[in-house]
């Protein structure tokens, strides 16, 4: 067996006794008259069959997928575990436990079982349930103790690791807290330097005007003695309260030092490569496939990467989730791949890279691309949405998309091993927002879907700007700020009522909106705070977009430890809690939803490309034209021939994908060339949706189609068309003057 197996069984022998001590403690309860939550208890034996198959144990995996069936059975018709349900399932917990064992201790002579028990309608005699054994997590080095030459390895509860972090983290809060008292003896030395200094004044007059009064000398001999030894005692006391403010210094700078490096190998001990975890994911990926009748690609980038054990312990389930979901809402048949032009195979790539600090994990596929109006439907049957009749906009491509992470949202068409429950995202979202990061999911282009993941690399610890904002105190993820500005109130100026500044940024004039931090907290009629003529802001960035967050002041730069928080009143945007010296708590606020916010309260600025980087505008290249068209030649053509006359081309394969485009505000279109006969949403539909939008509905719109019927046109031109031109008669030099009349 290899070391990686070794490590992969390992994991599963921890996580599996956890799900199985949970749901026997739930039975236990129920069997106590106490209420079962039946949701964990189903989701539990989700994620036991999704781990079983990921370290390829078939047996375990149809063990599971058997009581995960029960379990959602109950679940969905508000079923009572009775008596003999509960043995059934009891008994499948223990097979369970023996599959596992035998997997890891093949030589113990035990029968392999092939195939499991399932739970039976009616139950035999309950089995007394198996010895339930403390959690007991083991870190990713599991071999005995040895010594072969290359060092010896411990075995020691994961636990344990994670308690001794958290006191190294505690311990740097204290050494933080005691800065503060650092500061304190600074300024007891500032003032006994000062009093030094007037003491030395004071004393040069009275020896002076004591010896021109006192020619006998009595009284001068009296005082003269007392000031000597007030002078050399309060001389005594600074040169000791300065060697005591030095040793403080110096004690204060190792201790931290030496406690920097305690943190940074405990940190080393809990960083694993994310190949222990993700590892066999290609192969169990290419099995699950097969058995769907399907042959895919699997490409696996970056798993070198090493992260907190933790978090990539937490990010396993929702990555298998999104890897089935790859090979369910995305694999075609080969057939169907070959008329689109694509290669045979689905192309499913898992990669992790770092950006700004932080893990950020990928998982794409080059399939069919999310189904919007079926989510669309979906949303309405489970009353996500309002039904919408013709005339209606369609809703925007990005709150469609969001819905998908909902709890029980599924737009699969049957229940299967690999969806349709609809639990997949929801555990995704729930997972990375544990972990204080951030999920979305887009469309790909030219197709297929792409799921982004940004998370920390560490659980718990994040570097964050803190600032302050009437009179409460805030952390920002450093990962997420572009930098600290000082702006004079001369330099703001005015769109649309909204203050905003120029900024030079990489070489390029920005114009960046000024938003008050507290009009985003609670406060939306806060003023921008001023002092001294400026304003002190903080620069955001979330994708092309920029925002500046003003603030009361900027206070540190700290690693801190983010807890969970749910904080009433500020939603989303607030990712946790940090707790500062006196004991009190920080919001944590996440960058990229406050530019998220601002982007969708001021959508007409928004939509106007405020805030984008010239780099990201078609100014200096001409106007921007949108080809929308399903043909990959046309597409082409279309665009060989706009771009030799100077335009700037964006090209989308539909509707749905052109809508994208021109909401999302990632670019700034000036006219749209659309085919009508397109899949998912046709050139009419586009067109409607276009002129429904308000941010939309001045965008000049040319159709052109093979369809040179007389009711088509009329009804292209009365939907808003600017001009409709027919195929058959094609001529570039029609198409690039129609094109220069409208622009």
């Amino acid at each position: 067996m290899t070391d990686i197996r070794k490590q992969l069984l390992a994991a599963f022998d921890v996580e599996h006794r956890e799900h199985l001590h949970a749901i026997r403690n739930a039975l236990d309860g129920v069997e106590r008259g106490a209420a079962i939550e039946m949701a964990d208890v189903f989701r539990r034996a989700h994620s036991l069959k999704g781990a079983a198959r990921a370290v390829d144990l078939p047996a375990v995996e149809e063990v599971a997928h058997q009581l995960e069936a029960l379990f959602s059975r109950i679940l969905e018709e508000h079923q009572t575990l009775d008596r003999d349900t509960i043995g059934a399932v009891r008994v499948n917990l223990d097979t369970i436990e023996d599959l596992v064992a035998e997997a890891a201790n093949p030589s113990a002579g035990a029968s392999s079982r092939t195939k499991a028990p399932s739970p039976p309608a009616a139950a035999p005699e309950s089995l007394p349930a198996s010895g339930e054994e403390p959690k007991t997590a083991v870190t990713e080095k599991i071999d005995p103790v040895s010594d072969s030459g290359t060092g010896a390895y411990l075995r020691v509860a994961a636990e344990q690791v994670e308690e001794l972090a958290a006191s190294m983290h505690q311990l740097l809060s204290e050494l933080q807290a005691d800065e503060t008292m650092a500061e304190a003896l600074r300024q007891i030395e500032l003032d006994v330097r000062g009093l030094r200094r007037s003491w030395d004044v004071m004393h040069s007059q009275i020896v002076s005007g004591g010896s021109g009064a006192s020619k006998p000398g009595g009284a001068a001999r009296t005082v003269s003695p007392r000031l000597r030894d007030f002078d050399q005692d309060l001389k005594s006391l600074f040169r000791k309260l300065s060697a005591l403010s030095r040793d403080h210094k110096l004690s204060t700078w190792t201790t931290d030092q030496a406690a920097r490096r305690v943190r940074e190998n405990i940190e080393r001990v809990s960083l694993v490569s994310a190949e222990t975890v993700f590892g066999t994911f290609g192969h169990w990926v290419r099995e699950i496939a097969r058995e769907e009748g399907r042959e895919v690609t699997v490409r696996t980038v970056g798993l070198e990467i090493q992260a907190d054990r933790q978090v990539l312990q937490a990010l396993k389930d929702p990555i298998m989730h999104l890897l089935r979901n790859a090979i369910s809402h995305g694999a075609e048949d080969e057939a169907v791949r070959v008329r689109k032009g694509k290669s045979k195979r689905t192309e499913i790539t898992l990669e992790l890279a770092s950006h700004g600090g932080r893990l950020a994990i990928s998982v794409r596929d080059d399939g069919r691309g999310p189904d919007l109006q079926k989510i669309e439907q979906v949303a309405i049957d489970r009353g996500l949405l309002q039904p919408r009749t013709e005339n209606d906009p369609a809703p925007m491509m990005d709150q469609l998309l969001s819905l998908v992470f909902s709890p029980g949202f599924s737009t699969a068409g049957a229940v299967d091993r690999l969806s349709g429950r609809g639990m997949g995202l929801s555990v995704v979202a729930e997972a990375v927002r544990k972990l204080h990061g951030s999920v979305l999911l887009r469309p790909r282009y030219p197709w297929g879907t792409e799921i982004l993941l940004s998370v920390p690399f560490t659980a718990a610890r994040q570097p964050l700007l803190l600032v302050e904002a009437e009179g409460r105190t805030f952390g920002l993820p450093a990962h997420g700020v572009e930098r600290l500005l000082r702006l004079k109130t001369q330099s703001l100026e005015s769109v649309e009522g909204r203050p905003t500044v120029r900024i030079d940024l990489r070489g390029q004039d920005v114009i960046v909106p000024v938003v008050a931090l507290a009009a985003l907290t609670g406060s939306p009629n806060a003023p921008i705070p001023i002092e001294d003529g400026h304003a002190k802001a903080v620069l955001l960035r979330h994708g092309a977009r920029y925002c500046a967050l003003a603030v009361n002041a900027f206070h540190d730069v700290r690693t801190m430890l983010v807890s969970e928080v749910q904080a009433i009143g500020l939603g989303d945007m607030v990712s946790g809690t940090a707790l500062l010296e006196d004991e009190m708590p920080a919001l944590v606020l996440s960058p990229e939803l406050l530019v998220d916010y601002w982007i969708r309260n001021e959508s007409r600025l928004a939509a106007g490309g405020l805030g984008l980087a010239e780099g990201d505008l078609p100014a200096e290249r001409g106007a921007t034209v949108l080809v929308v068209d399903d043909s990959i030649t046309t597409r082409t053509l279309e665009k060989s021939i706009l771009e030799a006359q100077g335009y700037h081309v964006l090209l989308s394969v539909d509707g749905i994908d052109a809508l994208h485009v021109l909401r999302s505000g990632d670019a700034i279109v000036d006219l749209v060339v659309a085919d009508v006969e397109m899949p998912r949403m046709d050139g009419f539909s586009l067109l409607q949706a276009i002129k429904n939008d308000p941010r939309l509905s001045a965008l000049p719109v040319i159709l052109m189609t093979s369809r040179a019927d007389p009711a088509d046109i009329r009804r292209g031109l009365d939907l808003g068309a600017s001009a409709y031109i027919t195929k058959q008669k094609f001529d570039q030099r029609e198409l690039l003057a129609t094109i220069g009349q409208l622009l």
